[in-house]
């Protein structure tokens, strides 16, 4: 999986809001019978496919709010720094996994490393966030 794809599985489907509830960890789904089809009338009365509900928009400063909130000795400044939001969502934040986000997002601004580069990378990360579903702040893009 891309760097990038850990990040949106990190945020998307592991944010507070999308954990189970402590209490149904252990116990097996329960069942429940199906009652059987009943007979149709007629081809036009056939019953329509289940509408899907549109999934919500993930609000992306809450989840890392909240997973900040988690870990009270973070300290870090996941809001600007690409590498304290990679070790907030505990994935690598070394310069080579950071080269390999650059290549992933096409970010190419100053050297591998640099202050420009990483200020980049957060910025694009947020960008991208954005337009695959999630409420970014202003103040995640600065």
């Amino acid at each position: 999986m891309s760097i990038f794809g850990k990040i949106v599985n990190k945020i998307f489907h592991r944010g507070p809001e999308k954990e189970a509830d402590p209490a149904a960890k252990g116990s097996s789904p329960k069942t429940v019978p199906t009652p059987a089809p009943a007979a149709p009338t007629s081809p036009a009365t056939a019953p329509a496919p289940p509408v899907v509900a549109a999934q919500p928009a993930v609000d992306v400063g809450a989840v890392l709010e909240a997973m900040a909130g988690m870990k009270p000795d973070h300290g870090g400044n996941y809001r600007t720094s690409i590498v304290d939001l990679l070790k907030l969502l505990d994935l690598d934040s070394s310069l080579a996994a950071r080269k390999e986000l650059g290549e992933e997002l096409g970010v190419h601004a100053g050297a591998n490393g640099t202050a420009e580069q990483n200020i980049a990378l957060h910025r694009a990360v947020m960008d991208k966030l954005a337009k695959n579903g999630g409420i970014v702040s202003d103040s995640l893009r600065a």
